[in-house]
C-alpha cells in the first residue's frame, strides 16, 4: 500500500506489512548510523589543513626507504624526482635515499648502478634470492632498509610511485621536526580513461576521508605506504610486536595500529605532498591488489574494527532496504535524500582537497558500487592472506 510523503512514521508502521515495517525501521536505523558517521567523523574534513609550513628552523636528516622487487623501469622513471628533492641545509647535504633491490630478476641492479655513479645521496642494499628472511614478504626489505638508514627520520614510498612536486620530503618531514612521530600521506592514483580507473581514484578519496577524519577524532588505524613517514624508533618498535610478521605485507596499517596515537600521528595533505601511481589496468589484478590490502583489516584495534564495519553495514542497509522499500514507503525519498545530499557534498569537499574535481559527477554511481565492492570483498577481511610479495 503506497504512503504519502506528508504521513508520519506512525501512520506508516500502521500501514505497512510487519515485514516491510521491519526492513523501514532498518532503514531509519542506517539512515540515522549515516548521517552520524557523516556529522561527527567525516566533516572533520573541513579541518584539514590546506597547506604545511616547512620553516621550521634546521631541517633534520631524512632517510628515504624504497622497497623494490623487479621494479626498474618503475625506479628508471620515479627515482629522478625523488633524488631532486628541495631539502638541505646551507653547506649540507641531510638526505639520502635507501633502494633495497629484493632479489630482482630484471635489470634493477643495473639501473640502480646507473644512477648511484651519478649521485651520492642513493645507497644500494641488495638481497640475494637465497637469503635467510626473518620477516615474510615486502617486510623483510623493509627492514634492511631500516637498518641501512642513516638518520632516524624516514620517509616511505613505493618505486611506482613519484611524487607531486619537489617539497614533497619538506611538507612530509615538517610534522615530525614538530615532534610527530607517524605521518601519514595521500597516495592518489593517475587519472586514464575507464570506469576502474575512476573507481579506483574514487575508492582511494574515498578511504582518506576516512583514515583522516578518525584520525582528527581521535581513532589513528591506518596509512598509505606509498606515502608515509615515521621515525626510525617507532618503525623499530612495530617491528617487534607479536602481529608484525602475520602477513607479508601490511606494513603501513600495522605500523599505525601497534604505535599510533591521537597525539603521535598526523595528516599532511598538502597537494605538493602527494604521491602518485599508476592504477592497475585490469578488473583481476585490481582485485588481487585489494585482497591483499584488505587482508590487514582483521589485525586493527577492536574500536576502529567496531566503527569500521558498522559503517559498512549501514552503508548496505541502507541501500538495500531502499530499493526493496522504494514505491511502498513515501517518506524514504526524504530520508535517503538528506542522506546523499550530506554524503556527496563531504565527498565534493574531499574530492577538491586531493584534486580529484573530476569524480563528482560519479559520486551516485560509485555510491551504489561501494555496496557491491564490500560485498564481494568481505571474505578477504577474515581469510589468511596466503600471497606473496611480488
Amino acid at each position: 500500500m503506497l504512503v504519502g510523503e506528508t504521513e508520519m512514521p506512525d501512520k506508516v508502521n500502521s500501514l505497512l506489512p510487519l515485514r516491510l515495517m521491519v526492513l523501514y525501521w532498518i532503514f531509519i536505523s542506517a539512515v540515522v548510523l549515516q548521517c552520524g558517521y557523516a556529522l561527527f567523523f567525516f566533516a572533520r574534513v573541513l579541518r584539514l589543513p590546506v597547506a604545511v609550513s616547512t620553516s621550521v628552523g634546521h631541517r633534520a636528516g631524512v632517510s628515504i626507504v624504497i622497497c623494490a622487487k623487479n621494479e626498474a623501469a618503475q625506479l628508471q622513471k620515479n627515482l629522478p624526482a625523488i633524488l631532486s628533492q628541495q631539502y638541505e641545509e646551507p653547506g649540507e647535504s641531510n638526505f639520502e635515499v635507501v633502494v633495497v633491490n629484493d632479489a630482482s630478476t630484471d635489470n634493477t641492479a643495473e639501473v640502480l648502478a646507473g644512477f648511484a655513479a651519478n649521485n651520492d645521496r642513493l645507497k644500494i642494499v641488495t638481497i640475494t634470492a637465497d637469503a635467510p628472511r626473518e620477516f615474510k614478504g615486502k617486510k623483510f626489505a623493509l627492514s634492511k632498509g631500516v637498518k641501512a638508514a642513516l638518520y632516524e627520520h624516514l620517509l616511505l614510498t613505493d618505486a611506482d610511485c613519484v611524487p607531486a612536486s619537489d617539497q614533497w620530503l619538506g611538507m612530509m618531514m615538517a610534522p615530525l621536526t614538530q615532534g610527530k612521530e607517524i605521518i601519514a600521506g595521500y597516495g592518489g592514483y593517475n587519472r586514464s580513461g575507464g570506469l576502474l580507473n575512476a573507481f579506483t581514484r574514487w575508492e582511494t578519496l574515498h578511504t582518506f576521508l576516512q583514515y583522516s577524519t578518525y584520525l582528527l577524532a581521535g581513532v589513528p588505524y591506518m596509512a598509505v605506504g606509498r606515502n608515509m613517514a615515521c621515525t626510525k624508533s617507532v618503525l623499530l618498535q612495530a617491528m617487534r610486536s607479536d602481529v608484525w610478521n602475520e602477513i607479508p605485507s601490511g606494513d603501513d596499517d600495522l605500523l599505525v595500529s601497534i604505535a599510533a596515537t591521537n597525539r603521535n600521528m598526523a595528516i599532511v595533505s598538502d597537494e605538493a605532498a602527494f604521491t602518485y601511481t599508476d592504477a592497475k589496468s585490469t578488473w583481476a589484478e585490481w582485485a588481487r591488489q585489494k585482497q591483499r590490502h584488505l587482508s590487514t583489516g582483521k589485525y586493527y584495534k577492536t574500536l576502529p574494527k567496531v566503527l569500521l564495519g558498522l559503517y559498512g553495514i549501514s552503508h548496505a542497509a541502507l541501500w538495500l532496504c531502499f530499493f526493496l522499500l522504494v514505491g511502498c514507503v513515501g517518506p524514504l525519498i526524504a530520508l535517503m535524500s538528506v542522506r546523499c545530499l550530506l554524503y556527496w557534498g563531504l565527498w565534493c569537499v574531499t574530492a577538491y582537497k586531493v584534486k580529484e574535481q573530476s569524480l563528482i559527477y560519479l559520486f551516485p554511481f560509485f555510491d551504489i558500487g561501494w555496496l557491491i565492492y564490500n560485498f564481494a570483498f568481505l571474505p578477504y577481511i577474515t581469510l589468511k592472506n596466503k600471497q606473496h610479495w611480488t
